[in-house]
Order: C-alpha cells, then sequence, then structure tokens
C-alpha cells in the first residue's frame, strides 16, 4: 500500500502560534518607515513631558495639566502604534491576540487616514500660513503632520500584508459568500440603525465643508468616510455583490474607525480643558457625541460579522463548516486554518 503524500495544507492556528511564514521584504520595509516617522513625534512629546518649550511660543503652555494629560495620552498611543509596527515586522507578532492588533490599529486608522489625505490638500492650498497664528510654532505643525501622513502609510500597508497573511480569507473570499451566522439578525440591527444616524452625521459634516469653516477639508472626508462607512457595512452584513469581501471591509474599517477616534479625541479635548478646548461645545460636541456611538456600534457589528465570518473570534461553527456530526476531525476546515 502506497503511503499518502505528506500534505503541504498549514495546521490549523499556524499563525497563530508564529508557525507561519516570515514577513516579507514589503511589510519589514513598510513597518521600519512607520517607526522612523514616529521617533522625531515620540522625542518632542518626550521633551514637552520633561519641561522643554522647543517650539512653543509660550513658554508655560505645556506646563498647563490639561496640556500635560493630552501630550502623554498622546506619547502613548504613538508608542502603541510603534510596537505594532515592530509586530508587523517580526514572525512573533502573528502570535498577538486578534484583538490586540484589531482594536488599536481601527482607532490609528480612522484617525491617520483622514490626515493622510486632508494634510497634503491644506499645505498645497494654504501653505504653512495654515499654521500660523497660535502658540505652537508652524514648523511643529510641519514635522508632526508630515510624520503623521509617513507613518499613517506605513503602519496602513505593514498592517495590510500582515492581515493578508494572517486572514487571508478576507482577501480571497467574495462579500456575498455564505457561513453561519447566530448573531445575524443582530447585525442586522445594528447595521441598519447605524446607516441612517451616520448618513446624518455624514451629511452635516458636508454642509460644514462646504460652508467653508476652519477645518473644511477634513470635515468633508470625515463626512464621505461616515456615509460610506455604513453603507458598506448594510453591504458586508447583508452579503451582498460578488466583488472581494476586502473592498467594503476597507470602507467600512475606515469610515466606523475615523467615526468613533475622532470623535472621542474631540471629546477628550473639551473634557479635559485647557487651551485647546476654548470653542469647543455647541453643536459640534453633539456631532462628536453621536460619532462616537455611532462608530462603536459600528465597530461592534463588524467585529461580530469578522468573528463569525473569518475564525478570528475561534468559532467552531465557521471554522469547521465541513465537519461532519461525529466531530472525527476528518476534514479540512473552510478557513484552512488561518486565523
Amino acid at each position: 500500500m502506497t503511503p499518502p503524500a505528506p500534505s503541504t495544507h498549514r495546521p490549523p492556528g499556524a499563525a497563530a502560534s508564529g508557525t507561519g511564514p516570515a514577513p516579507g521584504f514589503g511589510r519589514r520595509a513598510a513597518a521600519i518607515v512607520a517607526v522612523a516617522a514616529m521617533l522625531p513625534y515620540l522625542t518632542l512629546k518626550i521633551l514637552w513631558l520633561t519641561g522643554s518649550s522647543i517650539g512653543v511660543s509660550e513658554p508655560g503652555l505645556m506646563n498647563d495639566p490639561a496640556m500635560v494629560g493630552l501630550n502623554a495620552m498622546t506619547f502613548g498611543m504613538d508608542a502603541v502604534g510603534l510596537l505594532l509596527a515592530l509586530a508587523f515586522a517580526a514572525r512573533w507578532g502573528l502570535r498577538l491576540p486578534a484583538w490586540l492588533v484589531l482594536l488599536p490599529l481601527w482607532v490609528g486608522t480612522g484617525l491617520l487616514s483622514v490626515l493622510i489625505v486632508s494634510m497634503p490638500v491644506v499645505i498645497a492650498t494654504s501653505g504653512l500660513g495654515a499654521f500660523e497664528g497660535g502658540p505652537i510654532r508652524s514648523w511643529i505643525y510641519l514635522m508632526v503632520y508630515g510624520g503623521f501622513m509617513v507613518q499613517g502609510i506605513g503602519l496602513m500597508a505593514a498592517f495590510a500584508l500582515y492581515a493578508r497573511d494572517r486572514w487571508p480569507a478576507a482577501f480571497t473570499t467574495a462579500t456575498g459568500r455564505p457561513f453561519p451566522s447566530l448573531t445575524r439578525p443582530l447585525q442586522r440591527l445594528l447595521a441598519w440603525g447605524a446607516l441612517p444616524v451616520a448618513t446624518v452625521l455624514g451629511g452635516v459634516r458636508l454642509a460644514w465643508a462646504l460652508d467653508g469653516q476652519v477645518g473644511a477639508v477634513q470635515d468633508g472626508l470625515k463626512g464621505v468616510l461616515a456615509i460610506a462607512g455604513a453603507a458598506a457595512l448594510v453591504v458586508m452584513v447583508e452579503r451582498r455583490g460578488r466583488g472581494p469581501f476586502w473592498r467594503p471591509l476597507v470602507a467600512a474599517w475606515l469610515g466606523a474607525g475615523s467615526l468613533f477616534a475622532w470623535g472621542l479625541y474631540a471629546l477628550i479635548i473639551t473634557s479635559a480643558g485647557g487651551p485647546l478646548s476654548a470653542g469647543a461645545g455647541g453643536p459640534e460636541a453633539f456631532v462628536e457625541l453621536f460619532g462616537v456611538l455611532t462608530g462603536l456600534v459600528m465597530g461592534l457589528c463588524g467585529a461580530f460579522l469578522l468573528a463569525e465570518r473569518s475564525g478570528v473570534g475561534h468559532v467552531d461553527a465557521v471554522q469547521e463548516p465541513l465537519e461532519g456530526d461525529d466531530r472525527e476531525r476528518d476534514r479540512r476546515t473552510a478557513d484552512h486554518g488561518h486565523r
């Protein structure tokens, strides 16, 4: 009797255990670029937190308790991004729990995606004049926002390549792919409930942008992302279309992340008080509050969908749809062991 040929199939949990393929050149290069772009910002935050007034026209500004707290918070956020970039460049990054990767990246990409698109437009149309008139010198803004753009591109590129290795089904399957889902009624309720709210919030943002207010470019982009993200989430939940699943996933990811992250950031600024909260409140505060809540609802809906669709949450009904009732483990899992 001829013995069976050795299987090249990756065993279940290979990626999760860190035995998957080593990061390729593209993934490592993107992560290194992101890390390099983060270092000037982290250095600036350390200087401000230790009493330096570099780049500040009002020396006492960074000693304000609210500013100290905000600087510590933003330093921590960028430090988390740096650790994730390092994880994307190494094989041990595949061993990280999915939530530990996805949650901070969801918030981070929601913030950075808006800056990546809006800041080049602002600089091209207004030059450094857009950053003049405040207590922070214009070259600081240029360094910080330039770094944000580079680190955002590098981090998102590294994450996309990392996700392709860890969860390939999201890139290779169609949006209309059927799969068992115990929470689909809840997903439909959340997705369809978020759509009209996100549409209103996006419409308000677009109206502000057309009004030519300060931050018009960012408002316009946030409005488009909110509406497109909510619509894409409905497409994902209803499994409409034969195109690749990653297309509506990217739109829903950025739309929900932008609503949640920017709304939460604005509410923290307002609650902290201090120089940055001047002029905060009014209708803008309600838009930010509803943005946080709507983004959170969309994020939870997407989390349920991804867990059941791709096995991120180790849901047996999704990971083993080909397994018979006898549970003899005699068939391959539909997700090919990728988690």
